[in-house]
């Protein structure tokens, strides 16, 4: 689930392994790219944490970031 938090929206998300997380990471990087929206993100082995928010709007959550974010939901569904 999606926090709004210091005006992003932020998430974590536990894998199985590096392999697996790095494997969601390309296909989060995929749409990410077709959307021109990129996401801020960690990763820590098996960890994927990001925030989201547009930064030509002052660093606020748009519905760009909540397009983005229910794109990535696709994934791990």
């Amino acid at each position: 689930m999606w926090t709004k938090k210091d005006n992003k929206l932020t998430r974590s998300f536990t894998f199985d392994n590096f392999i697996a997380a790095f494997a969601f990471m390309t296909q989060v990087a995929l749409i990410a790219e077709k959307m021109d929206h990129h996401p801020l993100w960690t990763n820590v082995y098996n960890k994927v944490d990001i925030s989201l928010s547009t930064h030509d709007k002052g660093d606020k959550v748009t519905e760009k970031d909540r397009k983005l974010a229910d794109e990535i939901d696709q994934l791990v569904r």
